[in-house]
């Protein structure tokens, strides 16, 4: 039983998803700081001094909060483009590292230029041009 755990905690993939989930949540700490650091004191600076989380209905003796509700929608709308334009700019280096090079003509000398005119005079007198 060891020795298939082993296997199994140990595969690349296992690993690899590890690696995924703890630069993920460290990415989502940035972006998060990102949003309600930077970009909502902004937005509030716009709204003239308005607070989001601070909208709030009350209905007898219950408060519903609703800005709380769209702010988190905010947050993953920022946070999903955020991601969108991560991936988008790996998507663009791959696409360039696996584009091949173009191939440069190949420079011919004189005498490679000579039997080229001379091989395609023998072509075109056994097709009979």
């Amino acid at each position: 039983m060891w020795e298939d755990f082993k296997k199994f905690a140990l595969k690349g993939n296992v690993l690899d998803l590890a690696v995924a989930v703890v630069i993920g949540a460290a990415f989502g700490k940035v972006v998060s700081s990102l949003v309600e650091d930077i970009i909502m004191p902004v937005v509030g600076i716009l709204v003239g001094g308005i607070s989001v989380e601070d909208w709030s209905y009350k209905v007898n003796d219950v408060v519903l909060n609703y800005g709380l509700f769209i702010q988190s929608i905010i947050d993953f709308f920022i946070i999903a483009f955020s991601i969108f334009m991560v991936i988008r700019i790996f998507t663009k280096m791959k696409r360039k590292k696996d584009i091949p090079a173009e191939e440069e003509p190949e420079v011919l000398d004189k005498t490679q230029e000579i039997l080229m005119e001379i091989k395609d005079l023998l072509s075109k007198e056994r097709t009979g041009l």
